[in-house]
């Protein structure tokens, strides 16, 4: 009996106008977003490679050591399953500076790429989004005639008089609609990986083929409460049109008002400045004791006077410039100027050991005071931005569709989980490059600041590497979403099944 329901639900279903429109309307909207999508990947790709092939050569026009800190930049390849969930990858930076003298983070990113405005309109619409929105909606177009038809046409009773149990009725119209509704999903992610392949410029790991996978189990859930819930207000409604009313009001809410209202208020509530204006006085604070101390160091020297240059003079100039800058303002401590020196006058020759052991002194000393100065800079991001997009994420979990969109950040490797991944690989390039430094003496060498005695052979440079996030982390990221979504499902579920065999048909 149970499959004889089933398969008379799933052809009233299959034969609906409804039904036809959504297929054909999903379809249509995945093909050409896919097409859009897939271009802009292409664009960011090739974007990415030229600007890895110039970084590159930046790094090996540089003939001294000091010039390094100016020229390595390294970059994030953007994520082919960006195209399904774009989550961060395109909205934060994909490129950094490396500089033993910042710890960088992610207020440091920055974009290389020129964003066509036009073609990012369309690019902002991800496969997800058209999941969240239309297959959501066609859940409760399915649902919400389920029971409150049939009794207000009189079926129900006529099944009723049947030996069918009530719980089986809810099961196979259960099971036929999510069938219907599993069947653009399934078919719209087939339409997207053949235009993946056909493309050639995208190529699918095993983890990547096991995240998709995860995309579409999370997808089916995620419909599931949908139908569900319009199953719940077909239930409890002794007419259809007052199920459509309440289900379409529901809908708007959950998947189109909440969510965005949550992030607008929590904006509008989570000012910080007092403890933006702190973090400023603490960062200067820093490079004010650093300062102190380089001065010192240079009162204490052997050399008369203060002057970092130590009167050392090149050809056609009267002094080498000033390359740490010492005027006080923050930004100039995070930038300090150092400049190459190709050739040195004979007689300047007796100060270059004076130079070397300043840059000797000076450069670590830096380096400590851009540790002391990543952390407040950390902590006070984490306190501006980072808590208040997890109290926005929070709030945003009331609603299935924010659970959803999160899920699906994570399948893909799109969430502030990876961004931050990279950040952290960036940090230990940076730790390596120090280490590199000290291997080679490099502060105290005559090739920090002067190229005359010959340039820097890069070719032992540690190169810069970085793999996205595991499957298993994804897992155990999407984890929580997905359970919430499970338990909703259950409560749901029960919840109908409670009130529909207690009421009278």
């Amino acid at each position: 009996m149970l499959l004889t329901l089933i398969r008379r639900e799933l052809l009233a279903n299959l034969m609906t106008f409804r039904f036809s429109v959504a297929m054909v309307v999903t379809l249509l909207l995945v093909v050409a977003n896919t097409v859009v999508l897939i271009t802009d990947y292409e664009r960011r790709l090739i974007s990415y490679n030229t600007a890895v092939k110039q970084h590159h050569a930046r790094i090996s026009d540089a003939r001294t050591y000091s010039k390094l800190q100016n020229e390595t930049i390294v970059d994030r390849p953007p994520n082919p399953l960006s195209i399904f969930n774009a989550g961060l990858d395109r909205r934060l930076g994909n490129s950094i500076k490396v500089s033993h003298i910042l710890v960088p983070t992610l207020w440091d990113t920055q974009s290389h790429s020129a964003d066509n405005p036009f073609l990012n309109l369309f690019s902002s619409v991800d496969l997800i989004m058209i999941f969240q929105v239309i297959l959501s909606l066609l859940a409760l177009l399915f649902a919400h005639d389920a029971i409150a038809g049939e009794r207000e046409a009189g079926t129900l009773r006529l099944t009723m008089t049947n030996p069918i149990s009530r719980p089986v009725i809810l099961i196979a119209k259960y099971i036929s609609a999510m069938v219907c509704l599993i069947l653009p999903v399934v078919m719209s992610l087939l339409l997207a990986l053949i235009l993946f392949s056909v493309s050639g410029s995208i190529a699918l790991s095993v983890d990547d083929w096991l995240r998709i996978g995860g995309i579409l189990l999370t997808s089916i859930i995620y419909l599931s409460v949908f139908y569900l819930i319009g199953l719940l207000i077909s239930t409890i409604t002794r007419r259809t049109a007052t199920a459509l009313m309440l289900a379409m009001v529901i809908w708007s809410t959950v998947v189109l008002i909440y969510p965005s209202l949550s992030v607008f208020a929590v904006n509008r509530l989570w000012q910080a400045p007092s403890r933006l204006e702190a973090a400023y006085g603490e960062i200067e604070q820093i490079w004010e004791a650093f300062e102190r101390e380089r001065i010192n160091f240079l009162k204490n020297d052997g050399v008369e006077g203060e002057d970092p240059n130590f009167n050392v003079k090149t050809p056609g100039d009267g002094s080498v410039p000033d390359w740490t800058n010492s005027t006080r303002t923050i930004l100039q401590y995070f930038k300090p100027a150092y400049r190459e020196m190709t050739r040195i006058e004979p007689d300047s020759e007796p100060q270059i050991p004076y130079v070397k052991a300043y840059y000797q002194f000076s450069e670590p000393q830096r380096i400590r005071a851009a540790e002391r100065t990543w952390l407040v800079r950390q902590k006070t991001l984490d306190q501006i931005h980072v808590h208040k997009a997890d109290v926005a994420k929070i709030l945003m979990r009331f609603s299935p569709a924010a659970m959803y969109d999160l899920a699906t950040e994570a399948w893909a490797g799109t969430d502030f989980h990876s961004i931050t991944d990279f950040i952290t690989a960036v940090q230990q390039y940076r730790q390596t490059i120090i280490d590199y430094f000290y291997d080679k003496g490099a502060f105290s060498s005559r090739q920090w600041f002067a190229s005359d005695h010959g340039i820097v052979e890069w070719s032992d440079l540690p190169r810069f590497s970085y793999r996205r996030t595991n499957i298993a982390t994804s897992v155990q990221h999407a984890s929580g979403d997905i359970a919430c979504l499970l338990l909703i499902n259950v409560v749901l579920f029960m919840t109908t099944f409670l009130i529909f065999v207690r009421q009278e048909v």
